[in-house]
């Protein structure tokens, strides 16, 4: 293993552990809807929530819906595992490698909430206060059917529309809108880099790697002489 290898291996750890130990404070400290303001900013808030396992709060509905999404999310994360394993072997950029460890590392903290939340937690809502670490009655659901845990809520624009606005007019308006996680957020900073930088490993019909190449060299002769 490389020294290289080794830091993606340890950035997506990183990421996991602090995941999953702020969800696991939040849950056990707030009731749902509750939080405060970091650092007494009112655009910049703790807020806790919980939703069924997609990213900024966004939901699939139904028994059946989670189960679906927690499998799908589990067969991705092996495939991106395997593909991660792929552009190390093959030498490709180290940023590419690296966005793709974010990625991973995001699925996986979402996917640990899914699995297991469910059967060592109880329920968190806004009347009955903050949940019990393995309550003697069993946890709140099954296992791959428990909630992502949300926290961050940066509404750095919260107004009104105006009267004269066709449709929204009066209503709230409030801009960030979305929770999110730190797994989140290391997701969408991994799909942002490969869209911005990396796009073209993804769009060359041409590209192969460096092991390929030389078997093809090796195979086709040199037409040159």
């Amino acid at each position: 293993m490389t020294k290289k290898t080794g830091f993606i291996i340890g950035v997506i750890a990183l990421v996991i552990i602090l995941d999953q130990w702020l969800k696991v404070y939040i849950k056990l400290n707030y009731s749902i809807s509750t939080g405060f303001n970091i650092l007494g900013l009112d655009w910049a808030r703790i807020h806790f929530v919980e939703n069924e396992g997609m990213a900024f709060g966004l939901s699939l509905g139904g028994v059946t819906g989670k189960y679906i999404l927690s499998i799908f999310r589990i067969f991705m994360v092996g495939f991106l595992i395997h593909f991660l394993s792929s552009i190390i072997k093959s030498k490709e950029s180290y940023g590419l490698q690296l966005s793709f460890g974010l990625i991973i590392a995001g699925a996986i903290g979402n996917i640990i909430d899914s699995m297991v939340y469910g059967l060592i937690f109880s329920e968190s809502c806004y009347h009955c206060g903050v949940a019990e670490f393995m309550p003697e009655g069993g946890g709140y659901a099954g296992f791959l059917q428990g909630s992502v845990v949300d926290m961050f809520y940066f509404p750095i624009i919260n107004s009104t529309w105006p009267e004269w606005v066709p449709f929204f007019g009066g209503d709230n308006f409030a801009f960030f809108r979305p929770v999110f996680n730190i797994a989140d957020a290391a997701i969408s900073v991994g799909v942002f880099l490969i869209i911005v930088f990396y796009r073209s490993y993804f769009l060359s019909n041409n590209k192969k790697p460096e092991s390929q190449k030389i078997e093809i060299e090796n195979i086709v002769p040199d037409q040159s002489s």
